[in-house]
């Protein structure tokens, strides 16, 4: 089961294969991460911190 490597949260495997890098089977960041974001191709700390809608 893919999970996020920065906070643990699930990912589905369509959220790993379009928004992981090549071969990596685990997301970086997710949708659920207040901390950090994918800016690109790479992951930076976030700048302020994101407030979910759910």
């Amino acid at each position: 089961m893919p999970e996020c490597q920065n906070c643990g949260s699930f990912v589905s495997r369509d959220y790993v294969r379009v928004f992981a890098p090549d071969g990596f089977e685990n997301a970086r960041v997710c949708p659920h991460c207040e901390d950090a974001i994918r800016e690109g191709a790479a992951v930076r700390d976030a700048r302020s911190r994101r407030v979910s809608s759910l």
